[in-house]
């Protein structure tokens, strides 16, 4: 189908150029000419090499780590694509940071989230699409159309072709609780849910400011296979303290599933060393160590996010693939 702009182009920035890549490949376009470099000073310095006057740009960047090099770089090439006259310039950003700082809750805090928001559309966003945002709320902060997309269905699929009769998925936290039950649902098994406390380590400096601690499991998981699901995996510690409760309760075996692996610092070879066998995830953030680590699986968002952007170009709903990819998430 035709578009109300020219052509279709697809940039990306140095946090996920395999996503972007692969984007193109289903898409059958070449990934757009851009600079994304760095001076001896830290300048993140952008150029587009072609014209994308009144053209149809994508802007591909996960907020990964180095986070704060990668907001600026998604800032910058949003900058750039609006001051090269973009037809449309839309952020797709999979995984999207600060996804907890939605509120606030504690006296003299900032809402992070609302502020990367606001940043995003100064910037030049005229649109954005994500992944599985943190918070549902998230969504409002912006002025400017939001598609959240979910890569729930990956991980659900990833296991219902295992054909396990004995599996339960679990919960890591209460807050978790009502997506959990829906993977459940999904997978047609029963839900546990794992309730834990938060400790906060404010007097040392050079502690993380809080620990996680599991106290308690509601479920029967006794000869099981588990399947922890969480939206996003930063330390792996949420992972693993439920992982050694349910394995304390008589769990068999203990898988651990997320949209979003960060992995920040050791948490991937934590996790290994722990009593989770398996990690599953999607690559809406680089996992350079997917190749290495038998531990780790890699699911692509890249088709979805393929078919949304064309769907997006010609102008074509999206709501069929939330009611058929999505369903209860």
């Amino acid at each position: 189908m035709s578009s109300r702009f020219d052509e279709l182009r697809i940039f990306t920035g140095n946090a996920n150029p395999a996503l972007a890549r692969s984007i193109c490949q289903r898409l059958s376009i070449p990934v757009g000419d851009m600079t994304v470099t760095s001076f001896s000073n830290e300048n993140i310095f952008v150029k587009i090499n072609e014209s994308i006057r009144e053209k149809d740009v994508f802007v591909v960047q996960s907020l990964g780590l180095p986070l704060s090099d990668r907001i600026m770089e998604l800032l910058i090439m949003l900058d750039a694509c609006k001051r090269a006259a973009a037809g449309r310039v839309t952020a797709v950003i999979p995984y999207y940071a600060y996804g907890r700082t939605d509120k606030r809750d504690q006296p003299r805090v900032p809402i992070t989230a609302r502020l990367l928001a606001d940043m995003i559309q100064v910037a030049g966003a005229q649109q954005v699409i994500t992944l599985d945002l943190h918070a549902g709320q998230i969504q409002g902060f912006f002025n400017v159309p939001v598609d959240e997309l979910s890569a729930v269905h990956l991980l659900v699929r990833h296991f219902a072709e295992r054909n396990w009769h004995d599996s339960v998925v679990v919960s890591p936290d209460l807050g978790f609780a009502k997506r959990a039950r829906n993977f459940a649902e999904q997978l047609g098994v029963p839900l546990a849910i794992v309730e834990k406390r938060r400790i906060q380590q404010l007097d040392n400096i050079d502690e993380p400011l809080s620990r996680v601690q599991a106290r308690t499991l509601i479920g029967d998981v006794t000869g099981k296979r588990c399947i922890l699901v969480d939206d996003e995996i930063l330390t792996g510690g949420s992972m693993i303290e439920a992982a050694d409760l349910l394995m304390a309760h008589g769990a068999r075996e203990v898988y651990a599933a997320a949209v979003h692996a960060v992995l920040a610092g050791n948490a991937l070879e934590r996790m290994a060393s722990s009593a989770i066998r398996e990690l599953v995830t999607t690559d809406s953030l680089a996992q350079p160590a997917a190749r290495e680590s038998p531990f780790l699986r890699v699911l692509s968002v890249a088709p979805l996010l393929a078919e949304v952007i064309q769907r997006i170009h010609s102008g074509v709903s999206i709501d069929t693939i939330f009611r058929r990819r999505n369903p209860a998430f």
